[in-house]
């Protein structure tokens, strides 16, 4: 269904009003003053702009500020009182009336009344990037996920956005892996490396080349072969990125993550480029060489020595390394995809090395507004000891090892307490619960910091977990369907009559009107987490209304108002939990 623009966010009703106050009580040069309005829980909003204003203005004391601005503020359609408070706060109690209308209207809307955005933009997002013929590991998890988060949020927006599978697929590690396939044979290795044995098939290599001097020669010979564009060769390293990429694909089906294999552009797909790379700096005056090296110093980079640190573009033996490939990455992206935001998710250790790239790259002119480029940086996966999470022996987890714990744990859960569902669906339900539990811990704690991965504490149906948000869901489709099936109410559609009459009401409504600002903020500062926090508040205000104000046990207008709300939470945490790439079951 189409909508009416107008949001259900307050915050935003209220923008333009305060807009035109300000510029009645204070002139035009005023009216774009920020109003600083903030959810409150001395009022339902705060407006804290007048500070801030006194000191513009001149005037002493604040309170005279806030008081000339309230009363130019004409909005008694959307405002039920000002309060003005301390040295100048304005507190705002919105109409209960005025949120009933605006979210009645909205009822069965899929986006919940918010529009996409007014200027769309061609965003390409960098994530995952894992190793041909090596195995995913846990260290994968949060670039997957976080990346995963941001594209379905960016394109849901209205973004045109390129998901971009930057994977380790080629260099001098390729020598070895070729000829370790041709000691095995085709069928051989294809049937291993199909059952995800990377990890094996590439130890198994890297053994043979540091013991076997005849085999070390064989492998840098391939590397030559494959760098000068042999047919035999390209055809045998194909075989390892076909495999590998289909391996790649199953493990990103289990965590039910977009990136499919049209999204992969690894370091092979640059290679063409890299030499070209180098001469348009060197046209540009932009390199010198270093020790043998052609390297660009990027104004503001120094060593521990206070030094010029370089970006090594291409090595002193011609060869290339990670910095070339960025380089040419970033110059297609902007230059090719015609991308206007670029987005790195890969870990904070790497923060200088893109730093330096963007650095380099501006001064290219390969980076130039409107265009810009971000390092989503984030931290580490600890296990319960605070330390690097790993197995037993010390090992690194393998990442499709870890999904499938999950669901295996959750499969147990699942039968434990729904047995009346039948074993295909539980099997369904116990695969979102297990990913749910995965994402949800990993996306809910602020990215820049470290986490601990406690798989019992991440399959709890209570406390801050995805599986609490998912019984939250689950419960007000199951209060839906009850209606319907024992009283014939079908849930109610937009227009339909609604009362906010209990706090808990309103409080819930609240929190269902924040939903644009919150989208907005997340992806602006690119933090998923808040989206976590915010569908969290949602499910314990929900919790709460259900507390407080009986649905199946109240009648007439009442009733079904209240139904209203519960379907407008339902549908607001199953939009908000499939941006998280979160499946949300009707029942559990």
């Amino acid at each position: 269904m189409t909508v009416d623009p107008t949001p259900i966010d307050p915050t935003r009703a209220l923008a333009p009003r305060f807009a035109a106050a300000l510029e009645a009580a204070f002139g035009a040069e005023y009216r774009d003053t920020d109003p600083l309005l903030q959810w409150s829980d001395r009022a339902d909003l705060q407006a804290n702009c007048s500070l801030g204003l006194a000191k513009r203005i001149g005037e002493k004391n604040p309170r005279a500020v806030a008081e000339r601005l309230v009363a130019k503020l004409d909005a008694s359609d959307i405002v039920e009182r000002f309060e003005i408070a301390g040295p100048g706060f304005i507190n705002i109690t919105i109409k209960s009336e005025w949120l009933a209308a605006q979210l009645s209207e909205r009822l069965g809307d899929a986006r919940m009344g918010v529009a996409p955005t007014a200027a769309p933009e061609t965003v390409v997002i960098d994530y995952s990037s894992p190793n041909v013929a090596k195995e995913m590991h846990v260290g994968h998890l949060r670039s997957t996920v976080i990346g995963d988060c941001l594209a379905r949020l960016l394109e849901w927006q209205g973004h045109a956005v390129h998901r971009q599978n930057h994977v380790g697929d080629w260099g001098t590690p390729f020598g070895m892996l070729i000829e370790h396939l041709l000691d095995l044979g085709e069928t051989r290795a294809i049937e291993e490396l199909g059952v995800g044995e990377l990890n094996s098939f590439y130890r198994a290599a890297r053994v043979k080349f540091e013991e076997s001097d005849a085999f070390k020669d064989r492998a840098r010979k391939r590397v030559v072969a494959l760098q000068a564009g042999d047919q035999e060769t390209l055809r045998l390293w194909k075989i390892l990125v076909d495999e590998s990429t289909a391996y790649f694909d199953a493990v990103y089906k289990k965590l039910d993550v977009t990136l499919k294999p049209s999204h992969i552009a690894g370091e092979s797909f640059y290679n063409p480029w890299l030499q070209s790379v180098v001469d348009e700096l060197e046209e540009k005056k932009l390199s010198e060489l270093s020790d043998g090296a052609v390297c660009v110093f990027p104004p503001g980079f120094v060593s521990k020595e206070k030094k010029p640190l370089p970006l090594i573009v291409r090595k002193s033996d011609d060869g290339f390394g990670y910095p070339a490939t960025d380089l040419a990455a970033v110059r297609y992206r902007t230059q090719t995809l015609k991308a206007t935001r670029m987005l790195y998710v890969v870990g904070a250790p790497q923060a200088q090395h893109f730093a330096m790239v963007f650095a380099v790259a501006k001064m290219a002119g390969w980076l130039a507004a409107p265009a810009r480029a971000e390092h989503v940086g984030f931290g580490s996966v600890l296990g319960t000891d605070k330390q690097i999470y790993r197995t037993r022996s010390g090992e690194t987890v393998r990442l499709v090892d870890l999904i499938d714990a999950a669901y295996d744990r959750s499969l147990e859960i699942v039968r434990e307490n729904s047995t009346h569902i039948p074993e295909d669906e539980q099997r369904e339900i116990a695969k979102a619960v297990g990913n749910a539990a995965i994402k949800y811990a990993d996306l809910s704690s602020d990215r820049v910091k470290d986490y601990v991965f406690d798989l019992d504490r991440m399959v709890k149906p209570v406390g801050d977990t995805g599986v609490y948000l998912l019984y939250a869901h689950a419960r007000s489709r199951s209060i839906l369907r009850k209606v319907e099936k024992e009283h014939g109410l079908k849930a109610p559609e937009a227009g339909a009559r609604l009362l906010i009459e209990h706090a808990s009401e309103k409080r819930l409504v609240l929190q269902i009107s924040k939903l644009a600002s919150v989208l907005d903020e997340v992806t602006t500062v690119l933090a998923p987490h808040k989206l976590c926090g915010y569908l969290f508040d949602l499910s314990v205000r929900f919790n709460d209304f259900w507390n407080q104000c009986p649905v199946l046990q109240s009648e007439g207008d009442t009733r079904l108002s209240r139904l209203a709300l519960v379907r407008a939470t339902a549908d607001t945490l199953k939009l908000g939990l499939s941006l998280l790439g979160i499946s949300a079951p009707d029942r559990m």
